[in-house]
């Protein structure tokens, strides 16, 4: 039997949060309908050489929801979601949701590994992915997920289709039938967690939380109609997709130009062509643009907010954003979980340079600043960052070990952030209490890149730590006692490839020891193993750079 996909607040809590309008009753169709009437004829989305207005992209996501329901789908099942910044994105996303089917969302870079957890995590009954991209054919990778999961029945490719169902042949059924709307206290979409260990969780999004979270971004970013959104992350993650993201954009009846890349070459050129006034960057490629922006022949002077966020983003870098690409800065430190913080466009210039910002909803927003043994600390002080509020989930789905991990008892999650908290409510990020690597924005478990390494022949035992690096923010180590006689690490880093596991997870760095230190007893934790061989790494690169 299929296991209910919910999002539940307490009563008291929900009855608040309707009353001062956080809910408003809206779901993600009635909110697009609404966009067509009111923008019908204005461009919503740009993707390649297609240019959708709002009227075309409603009457798409009338289509793919016909084409989803003719394939025998219904109301409240579960589609896996991997496509790239294609303007298809949205047309199937809204589509999903037209129909009251959910979609979980995965990213271009997830390899089998990944993809067959989250359908057999999430029940899916079917998989829609890009033809090809970036080098990587996706058709290949559906094959071998429907061999894994039997449940998963149809797999949907945009473009050529080879031998599964086209989704361009959608447009073939007949018109959508009139669909009942969902209850906007009812899941709307899936996101998957960082995975503090193991693989990742499943964050199920109600309509009206997640709805929220983007209605009340939009005014914080500056979104009007007038706003041109590019997505240059992936959009699949939280970020891009709803702080305000493309998501926002549609909302604010504004424009979305999906990027292929947000490599300069690649973004430039659309941010001139489309008068391209806001994005958001992972702090790597942040300091890609302050390199580039100089040298390119492109005119960036359309750009009115450059929102960087997912790691963070240092002081320094964050001063030279206005003197090189003419821009407000923008930090936003969040989580798909929920809370998200924003410098305010009109801060002074050292909060926008120094913070990464205060809660999106000032007044129910709860955030906690706590000490390791769950006592509040001096503002100003660093400790661990708990918090709930209307767009804060209380569970993930289907994992209780997870949840008894990441929530109290009286449903403020748990972060895994160490943060300090300013007057006026903003937070500087210090990094992370948890076991987890931030590589640029991405999330890695150490323990899950330490149970590969662990099938390798040649390893005994393996820790991974993360290591602080001036463009990642942090990159992955991995510490290996062989076996026998070691391996090359570069053979380990291509016998990791094979494991068919997003790239991001391979480690950055290899450093093979002969044993792990242990107390008397023989015993240690590995998160106390993992900080103490971080601690040594960074006094050893320390000692060759010849700091103190």
């Amino acid at each position: 039997m299929t296991k209910k996909l919910e999002q539940v607040w307490p009563q008291d809590f929900a009855e608040r949060y309707r009353q001062r309008g956080y809910w408003t009753g809206e779901t993600f169709r009635t909110m697009l309908a609404a966009r067509a009437q009111e923008y019908g004829d204005a461009i919503a989305v740009v993707g390649g050489d297609q240019r959708w207005t709002y009227t075309e992209l409603a009457q798409r996501a009338d289509v793919a929801a016909a084409g989803f329901l003719a394939l025998g789908l219904k109301p409240g099942d579960r589609v896996i979601v991997q496509l790239p910044n294609i303007a298809e994105f949205l047309s199937v996303t809204f589509g999903l949701m037209r129909a009251n089917i959910i979609p979980v969302f995965t990213l271009p870079a997830h390899r089998l590994t990944e993809i067959t957890h989250f359908a057999r995590k999430s029940e899916a009954v079917a998989y829609v992915v890009a033809d090809k991209w970036d080098g990587f054919e996706y058709r290949t990778l559906a094959d071998s997920v429907m061999a894994e999961v039997p449940a998963i029945q149809h797999s949907i490719v945009v473009g050529d289709a080879g031998h599964h169902t086209a989704f361009n042949d959608f447009a073939a059924n007949p018109p959508l039938l009139p669909v009942e709307d969902v209850d906007p206290a009812s899941v709307a979409l899936v996101q998957i967690s960082g995975g503090s260990t193991g693989l990742s969780k499943l964050i199920p999004r109600t309509h009206n939380d997640y709805l929220y979270s983007i209605r009340a971004s939009n005014p914080l970013c500056g979104i009007t109609p007038d706003s041109v959104y590019l997505g240059a992350l992936p959009v699949a993650h939280n970020f891009p997709m709803s702080s305000p993201g493309i998501f926002g954009a549609i909302y604010g009846g504004a424009r979305v130009v999906m990027a292929p890349s947000p490599a300069p070459d690649t973004a430039f050129p659309l941010i001139e062509r489309e008068k391209v006034t806001i994005t958001g960057l992972v702090p790597p490629l942040a300091l890609l643009w302050l390199q580039a922006a100089p040298k390119t022949g492109h005119n960036l002077s359309s750009l009115e907010v450059l929102q960087v966020g997912g790691a963070k983003f240092m002081a320094e870098a964050a001063k030279r954003v206005r003197p090189v690409l003419g821009c407000t800065l923008q930090q936003v430190f969040g989580m798909a979980e929920g809370l998200v913080n924003y410098t305010r466009l009109d801060d002074p210039e050292d909060i926008i340079t120094d913070t990464q910002g205060r809660a999106i909803c000032t007044e129910d927003d709860e955030v906690l600043i706590l000490d390791d043994q769950g006592n509040a600390v001096p503002e100003g002080e660093a400790g661990n960052l708990l918090t709930r509020g209307p767009y804060t989930i209380r569970g993930y789905h289907d994992d209780a070990a997870a949840n008894a991990r990441s929530f109290t008892e009286d449903g403020f999650y748990r972060t895994g952030d160490v943060v300090k908290r300013l007057p006026g409510g903003y937070l500087v990020v210090q990094g992370r209490a948890t076991d987890h690597i931030n590589r640029a924005g991405e999330k890695i478990s150490a323990e899950e890149v330490e149970d590969h390494l662990l099938a390798h022949p040649q390893i005994f035992d393996a820790a991974v730590v993360s290591i602080p690096d001036d463009f990642l923010g942090e990159r992955s180590c991995a510490f290996i006692i062989p076996d026998g006689e070691a391996p090359k690490a570069a053979s380990v880093k291509g016998w990791m490839r094979k494991r068919d596991i997003a790239a991001f997870k391979i480690p950055d760095q290899i450093v093979f020891v002969d044993e792990f230190v242990t107390t008397a007893v023989g015993k240690i934790s590995r998160k106390e193993l993992r900080a103490t061989l971080r601690a040594r790494l960074i006094e050893e690169e320390a000692a060759k750079k010849g700091q103190p």
